[in-house]
């Protein structure tokens, strides 16, 4: 079988025996094939696709790559939940405790980020001491005392798609609908959770800027999940604006935790975790209908549950635990700068992406793998699309611990946000649901 079939074959659109596709991803992973030619396999598929059967096939080549976590000795339905990514998308840190406190098991790997905030895991090592590398017999031991452990993807998860990534990102093949759901759904597969929920973003400052493109996208992953026997649904949210009010580290966990505290009732943050949760509950067996689901969740806000858990998960990983008391023991930045609105009217939008990078030039987020994060910094927007701001009110804060970044981070905000005369349409937060 020679890797120079493999592509023409797909260059010229035919469809792709799972030999053909398990021979290409595991040599590749193994060093017998070279880059220049997975670039053109993946190149071919860009252009050609593939269909349902194919993508399984490479999504599992994917998974078989490297090591498979045994979730087994964990009683119950173990879930799971992944965000295609946004601004200000803190919901994991939300989901995670208030999931685990109504009695499903939540054991979730992972990933560090690259852009204009840190990933779930840079979040989480905001808080003074808490550790996201523990072994995996600490994490199933974790999720069976405590219930919910959020850990880093140990480094034989699916090690094909690092490999295919990193070439993705420099030969223009990342945003190829097959490939992305390959690389999505094969380290959730091998992290061994039953049921999974996906999050697919759609918007401005989404990878998937229009409805139709989030909806194809998480059609693929759901059928995947199902093709392999794992229970598997994907809620497409809006991300034409920030969901989050705090964009930052510790700025993200602290708006994670005053929602867990009854605080920001009505948030658009807060909204999207319940709607999140609900659906989680019902997947893992502790609600029969959403609306149960969605009274279950609102009970750990309220009754304190919630915020409880999450105590004992950031004890349970070294962390200090009385931030959730206290988040002034967060990181704290130095500076603090209004942005203030030059004429009155109402916010028609915000571009979430711009919103990003001005948190990002501050040091809240990485530009290149190497970049060190400043926990501390970010932003906190105090107008949503829709409301009325007048001259020379405050719109926005600026966190920052260098001072000569401030001017950079204060363009890009100013210019994200847009005002009108006449109030805007605002978009519904859920845009569509898509199930197997």
């Amino acid at each position: 079988m020679r890797p120079y079939d493999i592509i023409m074959k797909k260059r010229n659109g035919e469809i792709l025996s799972r030999e053909e596709i398990y021979h290409v991803v595991l040599e590749y992973t193994k060093g017998s094939i070279p880059d220049y030619q997975m670039s053109a396999f993946m190149m071919a598929v860009y252009f050609s696709g593939m269909n349902d059967e194919e993508t399984t096939n490479l999504t599992m080549a994917m998974v078989e790559s490297g090591e498979t976590v045994d979730l087994s000795p964990i009683p119950g339905v173990k879930v799971d939940k992944h965000s295609t990514g946004g601004v200000g998308d803190t919901t994991t840190l939300i989901l995670a405790p208030l999931v685990a406190a109504a009695g499903v098991p939540v054991a979730k790997m992972s990933g560090r980020g690259l852009g204009h905030t840190g990933g779930t895991l840079d979040k989480l090592e905001s808080i003074p001491g808490l550790t996201v590398s523990i072994s995996h017999e600490e994490f199933i031991e974790q999720v069976k005392r405590i219930g919910v452990a959020v850990i880093g993807q140990t480094a034989n998860l699916a090690p094909a798609d690092k490999k295919m990534y990193a070439l993705r990102d420099v030969t223009a093949t990342i945003d190829s609908i097959p490939l992305i759901a390959g690389s999505i759904m094969s380290k959730k597969i091998a992290a061994g959770t039953d049921a999974i929920l996906l999050d697919v973003k759609s918007g401005s400052g989404a990878f998937m800027p229009t409805i139709d493109m989030a909806r194809e996208l998480a059609s693929r992953m759901v059928g995947i999940g199902k093709g392999v026997g794992r229970r598997v649904a994907a809620i497409i949210t809006d991300m034409d604006q920030p969901l989050g009010t705090m964009i930052g580290n510790a700025l993200e966990v602290r708006e994670a935790v005053e929602i867990l505290k009854g605080l920001h009732p009505g948030s658009a943050l807060r909204e999207v975790s319940v709607t999140l949760g609900s659906h989680l509950l019902v997947m893992g067996n502790a609600a029969k209908t959403l609306p149960e689901g969605r009274k279950i969740i609102e009970k750990k806000i309220t009754d304190g549950s919630g915020a409880l858990k999450f105590k004992e998960m950031i004890k349970a990983q070294k962390g200090d635990p009385h931030i959730v008391d206290d988040v002034k023991l967060l990181p704290q930045a130095k500076i603090k700068v209004d942005v203030k609105a030059g004429s009155s009217g109402y916010v028609s939008n915000i571009q979430a992406q711009q919103v990003g990078l001005a948190a990002m030039v501050l040091g809240a987020g990485r530009q290149k793998k190497e970049d060190t994060i400043d926990m501390a910094v970010g932003l906190i927007l105090k107008k949503r699309v829709g409301e009325t701001v007048e001259k020379g009110e405050s719109f926005a804060e600026i966190y920052a611990n260098d001072e000569s970044k401030i001017k950079e981070s204060e363009r890009l905000l100013v210019k994200s946000f847009k005002f009108s005369s006449e109030p805007p349409e605002v978009p519904p937060l859920i845009l569509d649901t898509i199930s197997d």
